[in-house]
C-alpha cells in the first residue's frame, strides 16, 4: 500500500484532500519555488508541480521512506495578459493584483505532478474566472485583511474574496488550488 504525501504547505489543499477523505501525510518541498520564466502559463504551472513533487521525493529517499510513498505536487497560478501572477511579494503588489484584475476575467492553471519512485504522471488544469469591477476601498479592506498574500493571484475564491467573483467556467476546486476529479 502507498503512503499517500502532499508537496505542500498550502492548508487549501490538505482540506480539499480531508475534504474527500483520504489518509495523507504533508511534506512541504524544501526548495523554493520556482519563479515564472516566460514559459506559457500551463507549462509553467506543470514545471512547478513537478518540481514540488521531485524535490520531496529526493527528501524521502534520502530518509530511506520514498518507496512507499505516493507524492502529490500542485501548484496554482493565475494568468491574464499574458503574464503570470504567483504570490504577491507584499501588500503593495497585491494591490496591484487585484487592480489589474479588477472587471476583467482571467485564467486560472494548476499544475499537478503525482510520482513516485518508478513513475510520474502530470497535468494542468484551467478555469476562466470573471472578476466584478473592484473599487479602491474592496481593494484597500481585502489586502488589509492579509488573505490576500499568500494566494496566486493575490485573492483566495473560497475566502473573502469570493463576493468579488461574477462567474467561473470549469472547475471551482482548481481556482481553490486542486482540481479533486484529478486525484
Amino acid at each position: 500500500m502507498m503512503d499517500l504525501v502532499l508537496a505542500s504547505a498550502s492548508p487549501r489543499r490538505a482540506e480539499l484532500l480531508r475534504q474527500i477523505e483520504l489518509s495523507f501525510s504533508v511534506e512541504p518541498s524544501p526548495d523554493p519555488e520556482p519563479l515564472p520564466d516566460g514559459r506559457d502559463p500551463e507549462l509553467f504551472a506543470v514545471y512547478s508541480a513537478q518540481c514540488k513533487a521531485r524535490s520531496v521525493l529526493r527528501m524521502l529517499w534520502d530518509r530511506g521512506t520514498a518507496m512507499n510513498a505516493l507524492i502529490v505536487g500542485a501548484d496554482t497560478v493565475v494568468c491574464i495578459d499574458g503574464l503570470i501572477l504567483g504570490k504577491p511579494a507584499d501588500r503593495v503588489e497585491a494591490a496591484l493584483m487585484l487592480a489589474r484584475l479588477s472587471g476583467r476575467r482571467h485564467r486560472v492553471y494548476t499544475g499537478l505532478s503525482v510520482v513516485c519512485a518508478q513513475r510520474e504522471s502530470s497535468g494542468c488544469e484551467m478555469t476562466s474566472v470573471q472578476m466584478k469591477v473592484l473599487s479602491q476601498q474592496d481593494i484597500d479592506t481585502y489586502v488589509a485583511s492579509g488573505e490576500p498574500l499568500d494566494k496566486a493571484g493575490s485573492y483566495g475564491i473560497q475566502g473573502r474574496a469570493g463576493r468579488f467573483i461574477e462567474s467561473i467556467e470549469g472547475c471551482y476546486y482548481n481556482v481553490v488550488g486542486l482540481s479533486l476529479i484529478h486525484i
